[in-house]
């Protein structure tokens, strides 16, 4: 399950989390291999959705000392999931009602500066874009509860098997896009001395992307269930593209995490593509194996042009606009929905049970969607 393939290699530890039975690319590898030699990386753990970025890889925590690397972050900085637990029961979902009005991809018309100072949040100049999902995996979907697998843990959530879940995937937007460039400008993938102005300075940035995106999961959230004509309380949000301050195995480090959600934070929803399950799981064990940190999701089988090549050729536009779980999908961005499409990701189940069998969660519940929103096609 955990193996040391650089054991004698100069560097980091190198550390994958997946069984043989799960399917890694050999260009993720290689990229997991190469930021461990970055100066002052300590430990490169690759969790079972590990697959390539650009230039670095997404499903890996990476612990360093005395240095950080806003490269490793990415642009999407806050990125992560919050799962709402709506006031309305299952058998009053009407997805395809729903589907045929819901629109959050103009700007919204709430308060912006008014809700940013509710959360806490300064405002940032993006204001624009807050409460819209964005591109890429991004999504808004409305669930359903599959099984319970785990009864005192779920009711502890204050969950009922028959109500909705709003589960949200968003981040920063364009200040993340932002505070990235403004480093690689000057420094590409190099990093910062933890005790220089620009690390502080980054951190600063860092931390106000962080919690802005957090606000725009909570603005989205409001947008979809004004839209269903639903209440909802927070279960739980987590940021899966961040760098922080962390002992990692007896050193203090800069844990970077790029497509890792965090174990040390309670329950995590890790969903699979829109044709998949969801895990809401609680995790396991003291961290010390996994840089306290869990897979995000199913990771990319297929780059987005393979995936838009090969799943024109299997399936039509419309077709994807429903899944085998009879859901809802509004994504009118052809190519998006292509790229997206649900063979383009690894089996979830496969990924979760790797997860399981390294002793890192437990299974709460899973979760079927009911309607997964993507993009308008009204909206540039």
């Amino acid at each position: 399950m955990m193996t040391s393939p650089s054991a004698n290699r100069p560097g980091a530890r190198v550390r994958i989390i997946a069984s043989s039975q799960s399917w890694i690319e050999g260009e993720a590898i290689r990229q997991l291999e190469g930021v461990a030699r970055f100066p002052g990386m300590r430990l490169a753990v690759g969790l079972p959705d590990l697959h390539p970025g650009k230039g670095a890889p997404v499903g890996a925590a990476l612990a360093s000392e005395g240095f950080l690397y806003p490269f490793l972050v990415g642009n999407d900085i806050g990125c992560g999931m919050g799962l709402w637990d709506v006031d309305l029961p299952v058998r009053k979902a009407k997805a395809e009602r729903w589907a045929a009005r819901l629109d959050l991809d103009g700007p919204w018309e709430g308060n912006a500066a008014a809700f940013l100072e509710e959360q806490g949040v300064k405002s940032s100049g993006f204001e624009e874009a807050l409460g819209t999902v964005g591109g890429g995996n991004h999504f808004a979907e409305v669930q359903r509860v599959d099984e319970v697998h785990d009864a005192e843990t779920f009711a502890s959530l204050r969950l009922r098997e028959d109500r909705l879940l709003l589960l949200v995937h968003s981040g920063s937007r364009g200040l993340g896009e932002a505070t990235l460039r403004a480093h690689v400008d000057r420094h590409g993938a190099g990093g910062l001395a933890e005790d220089s102005g620009e690390a502080r300075t980054y951190l600063t940035r860092h931390d106000h992307a962080v919690a802005w995106g957090r606000a725009n999961r909570a603005a989205i959230a409001q947008r979809m269930l004004d839209g269903i004509g639903a209440s909802g309380r927070r279960v739980l949000d987590v940021c899966h593209n961040s760098v922080i301050s962390k002992e990692v195995e007896g050193c203090t480090c800069w844990l970077h995490r790029k497509g890792a959600a965090p174990s040390d934070q309670g329950p995590v929803v890790i969903p699979g593509s829109r044709g998949a399950l969801s895990y809401l799981v609680l995790p396991m064990g003291d961290g010390s194996s996994n840089a306290h940190s869990l897979a995000h999701g199913a990771g990319r089988k297929w780059n987005r042009t393979t995936a838009r090549e090969r799943m024109r050729e299997r399936f039509s536009a419309e077709s994807l606009t429903r899944t085998s779980f009879k859901s809802h999908v509004i994504c009118e961005d052809r190519d998006l929905l292509f790229e997206e499409a649900p063979p383009a990701y690894k089996a979830i189940d496969r990924v979760v049970t790797d997860l399981v069998e390294a002793g890192l969660v437990r299974v709460i519940a899973t979760l079927a969607p009911v309607l997964t929103y993507k993009k308008r096609g009204s909206h540039s």
